[in-house]
């Protein structure tokens, strides 16, 4: 049995975006030594996301958007103050509850040391607090 877990250090560029992973998570995959097993996706982050949906411009956009009108960042949240955890103001309420809609992991098969997913199947990890140095991990569990 092969477990491994590979920490990937990623850097949002705008407040919001849709960054495609799937290239990084089939390289880890395949340098796993794994031939059959399954692959774990998941953000360390309370304010970014992980989707997969098909992997489209126009579609990243739609997804960015249509969370902005559910959950806009000048919304009426309780979250809009003072916190003793962290000794200031919070302001971010929205961003937290854009993660929780998205989702913060996927997983998939491997057989073959390739992932099994769909020919349009595109893993994203979602920014919704940028721009931010990140981290999503990445484990790969089989033989």
């Amino acid at each position: 049995m092969i477990i491994k877990l590979e920490k990937i250090p990623i850097k949002s560029k705008k407040d919001v975006e849709a960054i495609n992973v799937t290239p990084i998570v089939e390289d880890v995959v395949e340098k796993s030594g794994v031939n059959n097993g399954i692959v774990f996706v998941f953000t360390t982050h309370t304010s970014s996301g992980l989707i997969v949906t098909e992997g489209l411009p126009c579609l990243e956009a739609d997804i960015l958007n249509h969370l902005e009108k559910l959950v806009p960042e000048d919304g009426d949240y309780r979250h809009m103050r003072y916190l003793d955890i962290d000794g200031r103001i919070a302001f971010n309420a929205d961003t937290h509850i854009k993660s929780i809609l998205g989702g913060i992991n996927t997983f998939f098969p491997i057989e073959n040391k390739k992932i099994v997913k769909g020919s349009r199947q595109t893993i994203y990890f979602l920014e919704f607090d940028g721009p931010l140095e990140r981290t999503f991990c990445i484990q790969v569990i089989g033989e």
